[in-house]
C-alpha cells in the first residue's frame, strides 16, 4: 500500500469514528506526575589558590566547551569615592579598558573582539569588577589584557574628558527621570551619612580630575583583598601561571576604609514629597533597611518578596495594575550589597490616584506578614524561584559571577549547590516571619516624585510629609503654588539689542543661536533663532510682550531629529492658552495649554533677556515665576549669585557675575557682565556637554 492509500485509509477510519475504538484500550494520565525531589546542583569542585601577591583564585574547571570566563573583584566600589567626588570609582572603571599598557582603547577593543571575546569593567556599592570571556585558546591574551587594565591603565586625557562628559550627560537625563530621582532620594534618606547613601551628581563629577583617578587606582586597586574567579576550559596550573605573569609588579593592599556611619533608625512611616511641577504621574518608592548579605533569613525573605512584588503574577502587580488599573506595573526587590541592604517596592501611578495607590501599596506590604499565605500561592512562588535557579548558572560567565558573589559575601561553601534544596525547605511560617521582619511599612520611608500642588494635601493625611524640590531645596506647602509677585527689574535697561552665540558641544562649535530684542508699538518682540548640527535641532521663536515683559503671544517653530514642532500660545486675562509640541521617541507630543498665570510671570523665553534688568550684587538672590510652554506649567525659579569670574569668549574677556538658575527646565549657570551693559556672556546648563558663548 502506497503512502497515498495509507493516508486515505486512515482518514476514512477517523471519519467513521473508529479511532476511539482503536485507542480505547490505551489509558492516558489525567493528572501530571508528582514532582521529582529537588536535588543539590551538580557543580565541578571549586579549586582555590593564592598568588604570591595575595590575589585569591577560585577555579571551576569544566572542559565541556572550549571557553573561559573570569571575574576579578576588588574592594574599590562606589562607597570608597573621595568625599565630595562621588562618581570617582565609576569613572575609573569606565576608563580601565580605554587604554592600558601599550594599547590604546581601540587596540584593546580590537584585540579582545578579534579573539571572539569580551572585556568590561564596572562598579557596585562595594566592588569594582573586571569581567570577560574568550575561547580557551585565547586565554593568554585575555589574562594579558586583564593584567594591563588593572595594573597599567593609562587614563588618557582625551578618554577622561570624554568619559566625564558622557557621565554628565547621563546625569542630566536622570535629572528628568522620576524613577532615578526617587532612587536618589530614597538612598539618601534610608542610609543617611552611610556611604551607601551617596550618589554622583553633576557637581561631584565636575570636581573629579584625571589626577583623582590615578590616585584612586593607585590606592585602592590592590591585589590583597582581590578575588579572581575563573570558570571553563582551563586548569588551575594554567590559571596560576597566566595570572602571575599578567599581574607582575602588582603588589600591596589598600588602606582600611574608615568606619562607616550607621544608617538612621526609622520608627514610623515618613513621606518625602519631591515636587515635580506638571507631572502627570507620581513615582512611588517605599522601603526600609533589610538584610545583610549572608543573613540566613534571606531564603525565606526572597520567597516573601516573590509573593509580594517579585513578578507580574505577584500581589502588587495583580492588585495595583490588574484589579485597580492604577499603574502599568508595581514591583518589589531586596537589594544585596555586602553590608546592610534594603527592601523596596515601587510603582508609577496617575496623579489623581496617588494617595489611593500608596494606601493600597502599604496595605499589601503589611498583609504579606500579617495574614496566612495560601498554599497554592506559596507553592507557585517557591517553584518559580527553584525552577529558574539553574538558568542563572548555565554559562561559564554566570557561574564565575555567582561564585564571586558567594565568596565575596562570605556565604556558605555549598551555597550554590544547596540553594534549591534550602529554598525548597522553606515553610509558610518562615516566610511570614521573614516578611514581618524585612518588609516594614510601619517604619518605611516613602518617596513620592510628582506634582506636589495636586497631591500634597492627600499625602499628609497618610503620614507626616516633608517637601523638597527636585534639586533638594526644602519647600513649604505654600511654595507649591506660584504666587503673584512684583518683578525686581530695572526696566530702564530695556534697549533694542542683538546677541549672537556659538553653541559648543563637548568643546566643539556645532551651531549658532541668535537672540534679539526689538521695540514694537505696544511693547517688545523677543526673537530667538537656533541651529545645531546643520538642522539636527532648529528653532525659531517670537515672543511678544508689553513694556514690562508680560507675555502676550508666543509662536515657536522648529524641528528636532526630523520631528516638525510648533507652539502657538496667547496670553490674556491672566491665562495662557494654546498648544505646545515637544519631541518624543514615538513622535511629536502635543499638549493643550490652559494655565493660570500669577501676576509677574515671565515666559521662560524672556528670562534670559531679563537677566540684564536685575540689580546684581554679591549674594543677590531673586525668585521669578516662569511659564514653561513645553509643559504648560508655571514654576518658580531662583536666580542666585554664586560667585564672580573672568570669562573669555569669542566676543572678548568679561568680568562677570556667576548666576545659578534652579528650577524650571533644570539648573543653569549664567555669566552676566558686571559693566553697565550687563551682557549675557555665557550659558552653561549643569550636567550637559553644551555651552553657549557670546560671539559678538
Amino acid at each position: 500500500m502506497g503512502i497515498g492509500a495509507r493516508a486515505a485509509t486512515l482518514a476514512s477510519i477517523v471519519s467513521m469514528g473508529a479511532l476511539p475504538t482503536l485507542l480505547g484500550a490505551q489509558a492516558y494520565p489525567t493528572t501530571p506526575p508528582a514532582a521529582a525531589p529537588v536535588k543539590p546542583a551538580a557543580l565541578p569542585p571549586f579549586q582555590e589558590a593564592v598568588l604570591t601577591n595575595g590575589v585569591r583564585i577560585v577555579l571551576i574547571e569544566n572542559h565541556k566547551n572550549p571557553v573561559v570566563a573570569f571575574r576579578l573583584a576588588i574592594p574599590a566600589g562606589d562607597m570608597y569615592d573621595p568625599q565630595g567626588k562621588s562618581g570617582t570609582a565609576e569613572l575609573v572603571a569606565s576608563l580601565l579598558t580605554k587604554g592600558a599598557g601599550t594599547r590604546s582603547a581601540e587596540a584593546i577593543a580590537n584585540a579582545i573582539e578579534s579573539a571572539g571575546g569580551s572585556l568590561s569593567a564596572g562598579t557596585d556599592e562595594d566592588f569594582m569588577s573586571i569581567a570577560g570571556g574568550v575561547l580557551s585558546e585565547s586565554a593568554p591574551l585575555a589574562f594579558a589584557l586583564l593584567g594591563d587594565v588593572v595594573v597599567r591603565p593609562t587614563f588618557a586625557e582625551k578618554e577622561f574628558d570624554l568619559a566625564r562628559t558622557q557621565r554628565l550627560s547621563s546625569l542630566q537625563l536622570q535629572a528628568s527621570d522620576p524613577s532615578a530621582i526617587a532612587s536618589r532620594y530614597f538612598a539618601a534618606g534610608v542610609y543617611g551619612k552611610h556611604p551607601y547613601g551617596r550618589r554622583a551628581d553633576a557637581t561631584s563629577v565636575r570636581a573629579i580630575s584625571r589626577a583623582d583617578l590615578l590616585a584612586f587606582q593607585s590606592a585602592r586597586l590592590k591585589p590583597r583583598g582581590a578575588l579572581l574567579v575563573v570558570a571553563g576550559d582551563i586548569t588551575l596550573a594554567k590559571v596560576r601561571a597566566l595570572a602571575e605573569q599578567s599581574f607582575r609588579g602588582w603588589t600591596g593592599a589598600a588602606a582600611a576604609a574608615a568606619v562607616a556611619t550607621a544608617p538612621p533608625t526609622r520608627t514610623a512611616t515618613e513621606i518625602l514629597l519631591v515636587h515635580r511641577p506638571g507631572s502627570v504621574q507620581s513615582n512611588l518608592l517605599v522601603g526600609n533597611l533589610a538584610l545583610g548579605a549572608a543573613d540566613p533569613t534571606r531564603f525565606a525573605a526572597t520567597l516573601a518578596n516573590r509573593i509580594t512584588g517579585g513578578g507580574t503574577d505577584a500581589r502588587l502587580f495583580t492588585v495595583l495594575r490588574e484589579q485597580k488599573s492604577w499603574t502599568y506595573g508595581a514591583y518589589s526587590r531586596i537589594s544585596r550589597p555586602r553590608g546592610i541592604g534594603t527592601f523596596e517596592a515601587n510603582a508609577e501611578v496617575r496623579t489623581e490616584v496617588t494617595d489611593s495607590a500608596l494606601v493600597e501599596l502599604l496595605a499589601q506590604l503589611k498583609k504579606v506578614g500579617a495574614e496566612p499565605i495560601g498554599a497554592s500561592e506559596f507553592e507557585k512562588a517557591k517553584n518559580a524561584i527553584v525552577g529558574s535557579f539553574p538558568l542563572t548558572i548555565e554559562t561559564p560567565q554566570q557561574l564565575a559571577d555567582r561564585v564571586s558573589t558567594q565568596k565575596l559575601y562570605g556565604l556558605p561553601a555549598d551555597y550554590l549547590q544547596t540553594y534549591r534544596t534550602r529554598m525548597s525547605a522553606v515553610t509558610v511560617a518562615q516566610v511570614q516571619a521573614a516578611a514581618k521582619a524585612v518588609i516594614r511599612p510601619s517604619q518605611a520611608l516613602v518617596v513620592v516624585v510628582g506634582d506636589g500642588a495636586k497631591i500634597y494635601e492627600k499625602l499628609k493625611g497618610i503620614a507626616p510629609t516633608r517637601i523638597v524640590s527636585v534639586d533638594g531645596d526644602a519647600m513649604t506647602p505654600g511654595d507649591l503654588t506660584p504666587k503673584a509677585s512684583a518683578l525686581a527689574l530695572d526696566f530702564s535697561k530695556l534697549t533694542a539689542r542683538r546677541d549672537s552665540f556659538v553653541v559648543m558641544v563637548q568643546g566643539n562649535p556645532l551651531g549658532t543661536s541668535v537672540y534679539s530684542l526689538e521695540q514694537i508699538a505696544d511693547g517688545w518682540a523677543i526673537g530667538e533663532s537656533t541651529n545645531i548640527m546643520n538642522g539636527m535641532l532648529a528653532q525659531t521663536t517670537t515672543l511678544k510682550t508689553d513694556g514690562s515683559l508680560n507675555p502676550r503671544s508666543l509662536v515657536q517653530t522648529g524641528s528636532m531629529q526630523g520631528q516638525q514642532l510648533k507652539t502657538d500660545i496667547t496670553f490674556a486675562g491672566g491665562r495662557a492658552k494654546g498648544t505646545s509640541m515637544t519631541a518624543a521617541q514615538t513622535g511629536p507630543k502635543t499638549t493643550t495649554v490652559d494655565t493660570e498665570l500669577p501676576a509677574g510671570t515671565l515666559d521662560s523665553d524672556a528670562v534670559q533677556l531679563a537677566l540684564s534688568l536685575f540689580r546684581w550684587a554679591a549674594d543677590a538672590k531673586f525668585t521669578v515665576n516662569a511659564f514653561s510652554p513645553g509643559k504648560g506649567t508655571v514654576e518658580p525659579i531662583t536666580l542666585t549669585v554664586v560667585g564672580s569670574e573672568s570669562v573669555k569668549v569669542p566676543a572678548g574677556t568679561f568680568d562677570t557675575w556667576k548666576i545659578e538658575q534652579k528650577g524650571g527646565e533644570g539648573t543653569v549657570i549664567f555669566y552676566v557682565s558686571k559693566d553697565a551693559a550687563r551682557r549675557l556672556v555665557k550659558i552653561a546648563p549643569v550636567g550637559q556637554p553644551i555651552e553657549l558663548v557670546l560671539a559678538k
